[in-house]
């Protein structure tokens, strides 16, 4: 048990620059308190079948750190929470090694059907503020989720996704992985593909919006040109001579 709460209070030392000394993170970290609620008595009694009373437990838990951890949840090693507030994880979501997650991340399910429901986040995966990812898929071991991300398919190792729905914006092949990652707001790499696509479109708007202008004053110069000149044409001449 101690071993395992100086494992995790080097986590936040390491991940963590405000933190001062064991002391502050003891106290004063509600992302530890929530872990240690969940790993020592509301996941202890689910596995012991002790289910409702390891619900209620759950519930005491997050009533005391705003942090919602089903405690059906599996969760490794050296986890941390930053900040923490609204967090929901639910009941078959599991959790690697290394992982770090911040406030308003959902690790949710889209489907009311029993069974596993929820992600699996491979070992040392990142996930930003206000991210939310959904259903039964993997996300690699090292990917990061941008802030505010929705995630609703599969995430490669290694990469980072930002964006509604979330999309890839940088991967192992690149050899770059976390330059576009933002934990808190929006990243200013503009590396996104979808945002390369509508700059594009803008700027093809903006060469025929100017084109057309110029049609229209070449148009505009030919009707004046026409109206100051006289007919080459001679008048036909009406009825007998």
């Amino acid at each position: 048990m101690f071993s395992r709460l100086r494992e995790d209070i080097q986590a936040v030392y390491a991940r963590d620059p405000a933190a001062r000394n064991w002391w502050e993170v003891l106290t004063c970290y509600p992302g530890m308190h929530a872990i240690w609620w969940h790993r020592w008595v509301s996941n202890r009694l689910w596995r012991w079948g002790f289910k409702w009373l390891g619900r209620l437990m759950s519930h005491a838990g997050r009533f005391m750190t705003g942090i919602e951890i089903h405690p059906g949840a599996t969760i490794g090693r050296r986890f941390f929470i930053d900040h923490g507030m609204g967090i929901v994880i639910g009941e078959t979501a599991e959790i690697g090694d290394d992982c770090t997650l911040y406030h308003g991340v959902t690790l949710g399910g889209v489907s009311w059907n029993k069974g596993k429901r929820h992600p699996t986040l491979g070992d040392g995966v990142t996930v930003g503020a206000g991210a939310k990812i959904l259903g039964p898929f993997l996300v690699g071991a090292g990917a990061k989720i941008g802030s505010n991300s929705v995630v609703v398919k599969e995430v490669p190792a290694g990469a980072t996704v930002v964006g509604i729905p979330a999309r890839i914006v940088e991967g192992l092949e690149q050899g770059v992985v976390g330059q576009a990652f933002s934990a808190y707001a929006v990243t200013t790499n503009e590396n996104d593909p979808l945002n390369a696509i509508l700059k594009t479109i803008a700027g093809r708007s903006d060469q025929s919006e100017a084109q057309l202008v110029a049609m229209a004053k070449k148009l505009e110069e030919l009707e004046s040109r026409l109206a100051a000149q006289e007919s080459p044409f001679p008048q036909r001449k009406t009825g007998s001579d």
